[in-house]
C-alpha cells in the first residue's frame, strides 16, 4: 500500500458497499459516483454474482471484491477517489477492503467503517469533528471521527495511494447531516435493497 498523497484534482469522488442475499449465497456491490466538492449524483451501478469465497473472519475483502470489481466494469465515468464501507489499513493484517481494492485497481481509496476491527483510542468529545487517533501495537492506523454531535464514531483509515491526513479531511468533506459520508451512505442505500446483514 501506499500512504502518501499519490493523485492530482478530485472531481469525482464514490462511494462503494457491497452485501449478501439469498442466504449469503449472492453478493450485491453498489456504486455511486458524485462529483466533489458539490456532492451530486453522477452515476450509480450495482452488480449481483454468486458469493465464491466462504466467510473467514478477516478476509471479508475477498467476498466481496469479485462483485465490487463488476461494478466498476459497468461504470462509465472514472472516480479519482473511492470511499469503501469497510476497513483500509486499520486491519489485523494492515489489508482491510479499502486498502486491497485500492492496490487491484491502483486508485486512490479510503476505509470509513463503522465498526473498531483492531486498536485503542482516547474518548471522544461528543461534538461534531472531535476525533482521536487509532493506535494498534503503538503505530497510528486510523482517526475516529464522531461525524455527527452525539452518534457513534467513524472509523477513518488509509486505503491506498493517500495519507491519513487526506483522508480525514476528504471524509469530513464529504459529510452532510448524516452519520456516513454522502458517498458510502448512498452506496449503503442503493445495495440495501433485498439485503443481508454481514456475519460478524
Amino acid at each position: 500500500m501506499i500512504t502518501v498523497d499519490d493523485f492530482q484534482e478530485v472531481r469525482l469522488v464514490a462511494g462503494i458497499d457491497a452485501g449478501f442475499m439469498e442466504n449469503f449465497t449472492i453478493t450485491k456491490a453498489a456504486i455511486v459516483v458524485l462529483s466533489f466538492p458539490d456532492l451530486t449524483v453522477v452515476e450509480s451501478v450495482t452488480a449481483t454474482i454468486p458469493t465464491s469465497f466462504p466467510y473467514i473472519p478477516g478476509f471479508l475483502s475477498f467476498r466481496e471484491i469479485p462483485a465490487i470489481e463488476e461494478a466498476l466494469k459497468k461504470l462509465t465515468t472514472n472516480p479519482d477517489l473511492l470511499f469503501c464501507d469497510g476497513q483500509g489499513i486499520a486491519h489485523p493484517r494492515r489489508l482491510g477492503i479499502a486498502s486491497h481494492l485500492g492496490v487491484l485497481i491502483d486508485k486512490p481509496t479510503i476505509g470509513v467503517a463503522k465498526s473498531i476491527l483492531v486498536g485503542k483510542h482516547e474518548p471522544l468529545d461528543i461534538e461534531k469533528g472531535s476525533c482521536q487517533p487509532l493506535i494498534y501495537r503503538g503505530e497510528i492506523i486510523g482517526m475516529v471521527l464522531r461525524s455527527r454531535e452525539g452518534v457513534k464514531p467513524l472509523y477513518i483509515s488509509v486505503g491506498h495511494k493517500i495519507s491519513l491526513p487526506t483522508a480525514l479531511e476528504y471524509v469530513k468533506r464529504c459529510g452532510g447531516k448524516y452519520r456516513l459520508p454522502e458517498p458510502t451512505r448512498l452506496a449503503d442505500k442503493l445495495a440495501s435493497s433485498r439485503y443481508q446483514t454481514r456475519p460478524s
